[in-house]
């Protein structure tokens, strides 16, 4: 496995050097999914940590009429289903699927936390980078319902845009869902969406090309 692993979430602050010890400890095991795989499926646990080494995965559910509702994405380099392996027998209430063509390497999560016999440092660097990363997660959960708490799309996107002005430092930013996957993440219609970006853009509030979107601040965005 020659992937720089230290760059990730998880494995920050760990030495490269200790990274094959690590690895063959935790059980590590990588797989390579094409776009539109299911990779975990909802209703079944799980005990492995995925940690994406390429590509980007989307984390979404249905309901029983089967209108599905995106979650969250993780990209290369972040970590998912930490929070059900971490709890035994727990079926998954999401699926997980490659949002492009993916590469995972899957931890198992008994491997993870019970500290190996000689207690090394690298192990214990690793179940505090877990703890950071479920604690993010949370955070970010935070923000969706945040994003969903006003009953106008407009208020939904508005909300959303200022979150990629404030994380990127810039009002040009690229988001990393299509339209499809942003309308079931803020929880509303498609097709109200689209033509509610096609309102705000014909106002002067916004500019976008495909996934690349520009929030023009002389203008205000009202609900």
């Amino acid at each position: 496995m020659n992937r720089d692993l230290t760059h990730t979430q998880l494995f920050q602050g760990i030495d490269e050097q200790d990274l094959p010890s690590l690895l063959h400890c935790l059980g590590a095991v990588e797989r390579s999914y094409k776009k539109g795989d299911v990779i975990l499926s909802e209703g079944k646990p799980t005990e492995w940590i995925g940690v994406v080494l390429s590509g980007m995965v989307i984390m979404e559910c249905s309901d029983a009429w089967g209108n599905n509702s995106i979650l969250g994405s993780a990209a290369a380099g972040s970590v998912f289903a930490e929070a059900y392996a971490c709890v035994p027998n727990e079926p998954l209430f999401i699926s997980v699927s490659a949002a492009e063509d993916s590469t995972v390497l899957f931890l198992n999560v008994g491997r993870v936390l019970t500290m190996c016999s000689s207690s090394c440092v690298f192990h214990a660097a690793l179940i505090r980078n877990l703890l950071t990363v479920c604690a993010y997660k949370n955070l970010q959960l935070s923000r969706r319902i945040f994003h969903t708490s006003s009953k106008s799309i407009r208020g939904r996107l508005q909300s959303y845009f200022s979150e990629c002005v404030k994380k990127s430092g810039s009002t040009s930013f690229e988001i990393p869902y299509n339209r499809q996957q942003l309308a079931d993440y803020l929880s509303v219609d498609r097709s109200a969406m689209s033509n509610e970006l096609s309102k705000m853009q014909r106002e002067g509030l916004i500019q976008y090309e495909k996934n690349r979107f520009s929030i023009n601040q002389m203008h205000r965005l009202e609900e």
